[in-house]
């Protein structure tokens, strides 16, 4: 019999929270079992494994940072929307930094397709119109952004920027990372 106030929801939120407290990695059923003071078996009506449990979180993650992407670009265009994407993205990935590694992990595609995962390259998609790109520019430049977001959050995340020389604030090469995309996006290189 299921525990009484347990859900799949509530049991993937606690989840999430707890990944932002002590890691994505560490998040474990036993964990979480803990956490609301009963057996692991009680959890495993509501969700199938670790597996499970770690793929709701991704999810629950995606289409949260989905949602906070999709409200910073309504009514922006071109390089405003560029800016206000990529802001809300590593903005999520500072408050929330467990539940954004969780939306880095690796899905099938069937979920992908039906999730907000596919929200992120339709709206990364939808700035690029901006820029004119034809595809398969188009495709290419999603992978660029991809990178570039994801790169500057990881490695500041990780303190890769701590060790600069320079005395500049990371949120201005911030700004100017932009400022660069924007740029390469504008003139993009013609296809050989």
């Amino acid at each position: 019999m299921a525990r009484a106030g347990l859900t799949a929801e509530r049991l993937t939120r606690a989840a999430a929270d707890m990944a932002d407290e002590i890691g994505f990695e560490k998040v474990t059923v036993s964990a979480l079992a803990r956490r609301f003071g009963v057996k692991d078996a009680s959890l495993y009506s509501h969700v199938k494994n670790l597996q499970d449990l770690r793929t709701r979180v991704a999810l629950l993650a995606l289409e949260e940072l989905a949602d906070e992407a999709a409200a910073a670009l309504a009514g922006r265009a071109g390089k405003e929307a560029l800016v206000a994407f990529a802001s809300a993205y590593r903005t999520y990935a500072k408050e929330h930094p467990g539940r954004y590694t969780a939306a880095r992990l690796r899905l099938d595609p069937e979920t992908v397709a039906a999730g907000a995962a596919g929200r992120h390259a339709e709206m990364m998609r939808a700035i690029l119109r901006g820029y004119d790109l034809p595809e398969p520019d188009q495709t290419d430049a999603v992978r660029l952004l991809g990178s570039v977001f994801h790169g500057y959050v990881s490695l500041e995340e990780a303190g890769g920027f701590d060790h600069s020389r320079a005395a500049r604030d990371v949120d201005d090469s911030w700004r100017r990372t932009l400022d660069a995309v924007d740029a390469l996006l504008k003139n993009w290189p013609p296809t050989t």
